[in-house]
């Protein structure tokens, strides 16, 4: 009975410890607001951290001037003089605005990888690879579902 307690005591700290240490985004919805807002290709990406068909996005071809903005929450990410044609099918940056992004170690497909995130509302965007162009070799590879344009 001891030893029972003993190991739920450390299993409830070990979980209180992971739980205290989730982020906290300054805007922040219930599920349900999050189904409501978001088509289910944007819910599936954004908030399950899925990723749309490659070629899919309008916003890959996009070139005018402007800024891409947070579908989620607003928030500018990207300055379109950041954007560049990766080949790869999905809209692409080589870099984010200041203080836009979050990033975490993403651990799927056998491999560790960076995901970014939306810093205000936590909304995924995609993956950060070191294969970019000058000046920062950055490529910020980001599902167009989970971003919206606008024209300077």
């Amino acid at each position: 009975m001891l030893r029972r307690n003993f190991i739920m005591t450390g299993a409830a700290a070990l979980f209180a410890s992971r739980a205290s240490a989730a982020p906290a985004f300054e805007v922040t919805r219930t599920d349900a607001e999050w189904r409501a807002m978001l088509s289910d290709l944007e819910y599936k990406v954004m908030r399950r951290e899925g990723t749309e068909r490659a070629f899919t996005s309008p916003l890959n071809k996009e070139k005018r001037a402007g800024t891409f903005l947070c579908r989620g929450c607003d928030l500018p990410l990207y300055a379109s003089d950041t954007k560049f044609d990766s080949g790869t099918g999905w809209p692409s940056f080589w870099q984010a605005l200041p203080g836009a992004v979050d990033t975490k170690p993403d651990r799927t497909l056998f491999a560790v990888r960076t995901e970014c995130h939306c810093r205000r509302c936590g909304s995924h965007l995609g993956h950060i690879f070191d294969d970019g162009p000058p000046p920062t070799g950055k490529r910020h590879c980001i599902n167009g579902v989970s971003l919206k344009f606008r024209p300077a």
